[in-house]
């Protein structure tokens, strides 16, 4: 079940002690709870931004959204969680299509025989117990996922789970076209970051462009097709993905889940 989740958009003006002054409309920021007061955005505002020598902060044009949390920075707004593990992989089922021209498993009632091709479901090299993160792009217009969309997030070292919305259109015609990617820059930023895992909700991470090839020469394991990432928060997870031991393929599917809080 998802999470219910709030953010605020606001108008804010900064004055600092030695001189100065920033103006931002229509930010966005998590917050704990379903409302918060001027005040205390202000100050979250200050922290999120890492701001020195403010002298005032006024708000205005405020308005609540209930919307997934991106992980704001100074801003505690999970709160405690339970123990809990997020499915985040589909079931494998007969005649399922994840790429064009690709064909389905084949599941037989005969000594529960499965056929299928190694790239069905979630691929991946495979991992396990990861610390993850978040990275919600959900409402984009571009499919293209560009260095900046990236670059406010420490992703050294971590899963890096980038959540597009795109699987919403799992089991049509739209989901195997036109589908959210990384661009060429953004793929080098994640090489020069070294995460120890990139995935995303859509069925393929590539454009046109060299992810794939760059991410996994760079040791960079690589999983696709995932869903169901509006139920994680931004961090605070463990992620696992581990195939089974088959020797001579590139990609295998994967049980991938979360484990959440605990």
């Amino acid at each position: 079940m998802e999470t219910v989740e709030w953010r605020v958009e606001f108008d804010a003006a900064v004055t600092f002690s030695n001189g100065g002054s920033l103006r931002v409309e229509g930010f966005r920021l998590d917050i704990p709870g379903e409302d918060i007061s001027d005040a205390a955005l202000g100050e979250l505002f200050v922290r999120h931004l890492g701001l020195l020598m403010v002298g005032t902060v006024a708000i205005g044009g405020k308005r609540l959204i209930r919307e997934s949390h991106k992980g704001s920075r100074g801003a505690d707004a999970s709160g405690p969680v339970s123990r809990k593990v997020v499915e985040l992989g589909r079931v494998i089922c007969d005649d399922m299509i994840t790429h064009p021209g690709v064909s389905g498993p084949q599941i037989s009632d005969h000594l529960s025989r499965i056929t299928l091709v190694a790239n069905t479901g979630v691929g991946i090299g495979g991992v396990a117990d990861l610390e993850g993160i978040v990275v919600r792009l959900t409402g984009a217009d571009d499919p293209a996922i560009e260095r900046a969309a990236l670059a406010a997030h420490e992703v050294t070292g971590r899963a890096v789970l980038i959540h597009t919305g795109w699987d919403r259109h799992w089991g049509s015609e739209d989901y195997l076209h036109g589908h959210p990617y990384l661009t060429a820059d953004a793929v080098d930023w994640l090489v020069a970051q070294r995460p120890a895992l990139v995935g995303i909700d859509s069925r393929n991470i590539d454009g046109t462009g060299p992810a794939h090839t760059a991410l996994l020469a760079a040791g960079i394991p690589i999983v696709e097709h995932l869903f169901g990432l509006n139920r994680l928060p931004p961090n605070g997870f463990r992620f696992h993905a581990a195939p089974l031991a088959v020797a001579g393929v590139g990609t295998y599917p994967v049980r991938a889940y979360a484990v959440v809080g605990g």
